[in-house]
Formats: C-alpha cells, sequence, structure tokens
C-alpha cells in the first residue's frame, strides 16, 4: 500500500503559522506584550532612529494592518516605555526594548530548534522557495484590491 504525502495548502500554512505563533505568544504574554507589538519593536530595534510613521508604515506592512492598528501598536510602545523619542519626532527602542526582545528570543530559542530539529536542509529550501513565492502573489493580489473583489 502507498500512502503520498499531502499537498501543502493555504489551510496547511495556516496552521503551521498559527502554531508556531502560539508559541511565541505564551512567551510574549508572560513579558506583557502582544504578538503586534513584538512585530513593532523589533522592527524598531532593526535600523536606526525613524519617524513615527515609518515605523507606523513598516508595523502596517508587516501585519497587512490598517493605519489606525499599526498607529494604536507604536503608541502602546511608547506608553510602556519600550520605545522613545529621540531626536524630535524620531523614535527608537529603548534599553528596556531591546532587552525585552533579547529575552524572548532567549526563551522561544530551544523551542524553536526542537520545532526544527531535523528538517533536511533541502526541504527547507525547497519550503522557503514556496513561501516566498506565496508571500509574493499574495502581496500582489492584496495591492491590486482583488482580495474579496471576486
Amino acid at each position: 500500500m502507498t500512502t503520498t504525502a499531502p499537498l501543502a495548502d493555504a489551510r496547511m500554512l495556516g496552521l503551521a503559522h498559527y502554531a508556531a505563533r502560539g508559541v511565541l505568544e505564551r512567551v510574549l504574554a508572560r513579558h506583557g506584550l502582544t504578538f503586534q507589538e513584538q512585530v513593532a519593536l523589533r522592527a524598531a530595534v532593526t535600523g536606526s532612529p525613524q519617524p513615527g510613521d515609518a515605523l507606523a508604515a513598516r508595523v502596517q506592512d508587516s501585519l497587512k494592518a490598517g493605519p489606525a492598528e499599526a498607529a494604536a501598536v507604536v503608541d502602546a510602545l511608547l506608553a510602556k516605555r519600550l520605545l522613545s523619542r529621540t531626536d524630535g519626532a524620531l523614535l527608537s527602542a529603548t534599553d528596556a526594548g531591546r532587552e525585552l526582545l533579547t529575552a524572548v528570543a532567549a526563551e522561544t530559542a530551544p523551542v524553536t530548534a526542537r520545532v526544527w530539529a531535523g528538517i533536511p536542509a533541502e526541504d527547507l529550501a525547497a519550503a522557503a522557495r514556496v513561501l516566498t513565492l506565496v508571500t509574493a502573489r499574495a502581496e500582489a493580489e492584496l495591492a491590486t484590491g482583488a482580495a474579496g473583489a471576486a
């Protein structure tokens, strides 16, 4: 009897995303941080100080969120003092913000290692190619406004 592996599809991608995100969100919750805030804080850490609207735009793009939601996430990080204003209107991560991301990375690293352990490099390369293509196609759909137009 021959069995065939299932083919990857949108549902399978979603299940993998939410399982991995669930692991991360448990760690974030222990630190009083939401997934959205972590995305914004990471965007602030991986660059030089930037205008608030530029950071909000990066968050909006990453989360596929609306402008109000992205701005609210940035405001929440300012209120938590994980972001600060420097040089007038420029935003940057505070030491506390950077330390928080370091702590989260340290806590999630062992779980991440277990999740990815033993997956052959050629499978990871194939998955990367497929996910890159799916991402590009979905973003093109979002850019044209075609999602939901059918």
